[in-house]
């Protein structure tokens, strides 16, 4: 009994000390601009992620190329990976578990936009090497803005720990940039 007496007030000591000074400047701009571009930083980041998930998955299918299909498995998972963190940061941090929870395509396909829905469906009516050569632009093209999502949100975010995932988002993003910059010089 005394146990989960300190156990629930080492909790709620903990609580207080996140809490109290976020509470303490809710009345400031800053603390609502703060909370507001890491809201904004991780919807986008969730938005071009899950369309470059869901090629992704497409091309696990389609791809004609060893390499593309390789690239294609490593994007798939590090973008199951970013999901499943980001959904985590919403959560209640007591409900954090080691296990990935991978994000279903009904749950991708509402965060992705109308024109990544029309590459898609562009990219599910092709194959051979105008599919590889496709799904490769494509993911180039999401990766430049997955990169410019996080270099801005790393020059005036606050937030520690979305800080903190977007400096290793832009580290993988800035490698997986290379890799498909090397991969549309090889297809021509």
């Amino acid at each position: 009994m005394q146990r989960r007496h300190i156990l629930a007030s080492l909790a709620a000591a903990t609580t207080a000390l996140v809490v109290a000074p976020a509470l303490a400047q809710s009345g400031s701009g800053d603390a609502m601009a703060m909370n507001d571009t890491a809201t904004k930083w991780m919807n986008d980041t969730a938005m071009v992620g899950s369309l470059s998930l869901a090629m992704s998955r497409i091309a696990l299918e389609k791809a004609s190329d060893g390499m593309v299909k390789q690239f294609a498995t490593f994007e798939t998972s590090e973008q199951e990976t970013i999901a499943d963190v980001l959904m985590s940061m919403q959560m209640d941090p007591s409900k954090a578990q080691g296990a990935l929870k991978k994000p279903t395509d009904a749950e991708v396909e509402p965060k992705i936009d109308q024109t990544g829905k029309d590459m898609l469906d562009k990219l599910r009516g092709m194959s051979g090497a105008d599919f590889d050569k496709q799904y490769v632009m494509g993911q180039l093209d999401g990766h430049k803005k997955l990169l410019t999502i996080q270099e801005d949100y790393l020059k005036v975010g606050q937030n520690r720990e979305p800080l903190d995932v977007a400096k290793l988002a832009r580290a993988t993003v800035r490698e997986h940039i290379t890799l498909l910059e090397g991969l549309q010089s090889k297809m021509g």
